[in-house]
């Protein structure tokens, strides 16, 4: 029986290599279906295991509350003198503060004031706020220390740095110990001794939680950052003066549990906008939003590979079935020779059922290869042509491992029909045929 199956699996080899580039065309459905399956899995994993990490870093049992300013006014001439009061207050600290399940509470401000360092001026966020943000968000540090409780009551005049705000102002020289100057003569100065330097974290705006680059943060202590600067922002620009009165930018909440996140997050928006009449001029966000985007995501991207890949299967099939028949018919004599020397039906079904799931397979590891090397050129393509989105690809063991067996039952399925043809044939009438 094994010598039976290895001439049989020999002959059908055979056959194929005869009519390579029919048979090669014959499989480009299969390769597309299987690529395309291979590619969009990775492409949904990608931005899965993206999500997870961003949700890592910033926390899953975190939630932000987030100041949102008003819309510019469309006539210039509203902007002048004018004088915009919104988001969060000191008040909605206190009353959140009263929510049970919340293990953290942690104000945040943006100073929006510039940071200088000698003559070199970068564009780095100045905030002020407590040291619990550092565990809050998961910021750990590369070199240095965090300020402290004591920091905050004194107002030590320190601040610590991300890693992309440390590049930028001492790209040559060791910044613990170093003075950096942050404010304006509109709003007041202070120096600050940089104490610490933060790990890179690579988050950038767009992840649909935070608004700004996490690795360009100064920080500093809450309390002397409102000793210096108050709360007040003034911007001069074109003729027109805006004051902005803003007395907390951010407030970042830590629930005990992952599973009272959502339900925290509602009893805080509604909480906060009992006191917040008007146009909105806050935001609720949770991180772990960005997980179930990247989930609806993975979805969408199951949903339409599924089509693309089922579609490509089945016109494959058509092809391998159209195909096959049409061998039936050139090798009629041939099998009714092999029928007369006592070839049984199950013979036949059996050698041509080898050649569909054969070309099957090899159009399916052609697209495996083809599917896994796009899906790893992708990012590198991206990053090449200088595109602002980057996806993120992890080719997964299940795709490729069920691309290969599905595009096997399609050569077995598709090709059932013309190997059952061609054994049913009447060996005299096979011999017969010219």
């Amino acid at each position: 029986m094994l010598n039976f199956l290895i001439e049989t699996f020999a002959l059908g080899v055979k056959n194929i290599y005869l009519h390579r580039l029919r048979s090669l065309l014959t499989t480009l459905g299969i390769i597309f279906g299987v690529a395309a399956v291979i590619i969009m899995v990775a492409i949904g994993e990608g931005a899965k295991q993206s999500a997870l990490e961003q949700l890592r870093m910033l926390g899953a049992r975190n939630i932000l509350v987030r100041s949102v300013p008003p819309p510019e006014g469309s006539d210039a001439g509203q902007r002048i003198q004018r004088v915009l009061t919104y988001g969060l207050r000191e008040t909605d600290r206190l009353r959140l503060e009263t929510i049970p399940g919340l293990t953290y509470i942690v104000p945040l401000r943006d100073t929006q004031q510039r940071v200088v360092v000698g003559e070199r001026r970068v564009p780095v966020n100045a905030i002020g706020t407590e040291p619990e943000i550092f565990e809050v968000i998961n910021l750990p540090l590369e070199r240095g220390r965090y300020f402290n409780r004591i920091d905050l009551e004194q107002q030590t005049p320190v601040c610590v740095l991300g890693s992309l705000a440390c590049q930028q102002l001492f790209p040559y020289e060791d910044p613990i110990g170093q003075v950096v100057q942050v404010g304006g003569a509109d709003s007041g100065i202070v120096m600050l001794e940089v104490i610490g330097v933060l790990e890179k974290t690579g988050l950038r705006p767009g992840s649909g939680i935070i608004n700004r680059a996490i690795d360009q943060d100064l920080y500093m202590p809450l309390t002397l950052a409102r000793s210096v600067f108050g709360d007040q922002v003034i911007r001069r620009q074109a003729g027109t003066f805006e004051r902005k009165r803003i007395e907390l930018t951010e407030i970042w909440l830590q629930a005990a549990r992952v599973e009272d996140v959502e339900t925290l997050a509602a009893i805080v928006e509604n909480t906060i906008r009992l006191e917040h009449k008007g146009p909105p001029d806050f935001e609720v966000k949770v991180p772990i939003e960005i997980l179930r985007n990247a989930e609806r995501l993975n979805r969408t991207f199951n949903f339409v590979l599924g089509g693309i890949a089922s579609l490509s299967l089945i016109v494959g099939g058509i092809g391998i079935m159209n195909i096959m028949l049409a061998s039936v018919t050139e090798r009629t004599r041939e099998i009714g020779i092999r029928r007369a020397m006592g070839a049984k039906r199950r013979h036949i079904v059996l050698q041509f059922l080898v050649e569909t799931t054969v070309i099957s397979l090899a159009g399916g590891a052609i697209g495996i290869l083809a599917g896994s090397g796009a899906a790893i050129a992708l990012p590198m393509i991206m990053r090449a042509v200088g595109s602002s989105q980057i996806y993120p690809t992890q080719i997964t063991a299940w795709s490729v491992v069920g691309s290969f067996l599905v595009s096997g039952l399609t050569g077995i399925g598709f090709g059932l029909y013309p190997a059952i043809t061609a054994s049913r044939m009447d060996p005299i009438e096979a011999l017969r045929h010219e």
